[in-house]
């Protein structure tokens, strides 16, 4: 009987995926982490990963905007995390929109072998496009919580991470220098004529 459990008399697995999802400075990392932290109290055997490319504000450790950290794994694949992560109940993974497409497989493994996922990323770039894997991990998780962040320029609930330094690469690893959360609406203006 491994993976599974009783309840109510039906058998039940532990097995699921969750996607947290939103723009930057959204809190993504910091439900990522609460979620993580919680199930360590619980006694649960748990791993992090984060793509190695992110080394912001370590090298190592997933660490969210207010500081708060968690140790993990770095890697530069997908295909790591399901070889380094099946031996354990609770598998996180940070900024999961820098991963290849393979993830979405991974994780699908990995909750298919009982392991409870749980991921973070941006659900948009900054062009407002699908960010990389996340739409398709959206569509195949058991859970998508939509975090926001407040929109920089009138307080609303931001929907995009704007970015506000040149460059048209997809991928260009910031903070508030180089990124502000903006609104539908300020977005749309603050890209008028772009």
């Amino acid at each position: 009987m491994t993976n599974e459990k009783y309840f109510n008399g039906e058998m039940m697995r532990r097995g699921r995926v969750e996607v947290i999802c939103g723009s930057m400075f959204s809190g993504k990392t910091e439900e990522l982490i609460r979620r993580m932290k919680r199930a360590k109290f619980a006694r649960q055997k748990v791993e992090i990963f984060k793509p190695s490319i992110d080394t912001r504000y370590s090298d190592a450790d997933v660490v969210s905007h207010e500081g708060n950290a968690i140790t993990s794994t770095p890697v530069e694949s997908a295909a790591s995390i399901l070889l380094m992560g099946s031996d354990c109940d609770v598998l996180g993974i940070d900024e999961a929109q820098f991963f290849d497409s393979q993830i979405v497989d991974v994780c699908n493994e990995l909750a298919n072998r009982g392991i409870r996922v749980i991921v973070a990323g941006l659900d948009l770039d900054f062009k407002a496009q699908p960010f990389g894997p996340m739409p398709q991990l959206c569509a195949i998780a058991d859970e998508v919580t939509k975090v926001h962040a407040v929109c920089m320029r009138c307080g609303a609930l931001a929907y995009v991470s704007h970015r506000i330094v040149e460059g048209d690469s997809q991928v260009l690893l910031g903070e508030t220098h180089e990124y502000e959360p903006l609104c539908r609406e300020c977005y749309e203006q603050a890209t008028k004529g772009s």
